[in-house]
């Protein structure tokens, strides 16, 4: 009998897998994803050059942690699995992996909000509370097509910097986190700022801006909801909650 996934790795794997699995749902759930297209990817714990990215051809909803498969910095499949792994994924998700060891982990999304604002010439615009939480850490990416080549890494990590959240202009979004829970949470904050910004431009009036001072209250309050807040008492351990109220099978 053939041993599972869960008996060929390391407890503290199979936890990001699970959390990873998690935050593939959560996306579905929350409408952002796009087909079978873009990923989020997760560092294996303890390795520098080693993570966890979906198996191209399944749809959001349909990842759990066992089918998670485990690449290398240039895309080669490390794990068993009948799936091939999608270029851009380790084009985008291996760049940033490799030149930043804080980062845990990668979610890049095509929603239609985060395109429209990367299509503005001003991009993103602190005129909302969840727009001045990413602004202080936001990056811009400009298009250079679909991320196939090799040349693009350097660009893409250059922009990207220490940054957190970038706008891959005429693309879509990107969020840099030190755990799952930490690049989901800032990604929600994105994304809701870019649908605020399009819904109020959308009246056709001029959207206003917040104040120096309430930006930067804003920003020193900050590092309160990053680290241990976002894993212990932040929304994602109530997030695993709902979606095992909803459908646990991700876990499997």
């Amino acid at each position: 009998m053939s041993l599972s996934i869960r008996d060929q790795v390391s407890a503290e794997e199979w936890a990001v897998r699970e959390d990873l699995a998690a935050c593939y749902r959560l996306v579905a759930l929350y409408g952002w994803d796009d087909l079978i297209y873009t990923h989020i990817s997760a560092r294996i714990p303890g390795r520098h050059d080693q993570f966890l990215i979906n198996p191209y051809g399944m749809m959001f909803e349909e990842i759990t942690a066992s089918s998670l498969v485990k690449i290398d910095l240039h895309g080669n499949k490390l794990s068993p699995t009948v799936y091939p792994v999608n270029a851009a994924g380790f084009i985008i998700h291996g760049a940033i992996h490799e030149a930043r060891p804080d980062v845990a982990c990668v979610l890049h999304l095509h929603s239609d909000y985060g395109i429209a604002v990367g299509a503005l010439a001003e991009g993103l615009l602190p005129m909302s509370q969840t727009a001045v939480i990413v602004h202080s850490s936001l990056a811009y990416h400009d298009f250079e097509g679909i991320a196939v080549r090799e040349g693009e890494k350097t660009r893409l990590v250059d922009n990207l910097g220490d940054k957190t959240c970038m706008i891959l202009r005429n693309h879509g979004t990107l969020t840099a986190g030190a755990s799952i829970a930490h690049a989901f949470e800032m990604m929600h904050f994105l994304e809701r700022a870019c649908k605020s910004q399009i819904l109020a431009m959308s009246s056709g009036q001029k959207p206003g801006l917040v104040s120096a001072e309430a930006y930067a209250n804003t920003i020193a309050a900050i590092p309160k909801m990053t680290g241990d807040f976002t894993e212990r008492l932040g929304p994602w351990p109530a997030l695993r909650r709902k979606l095992d109220r909803l459908d646990p099978s991700y876990k499997e």
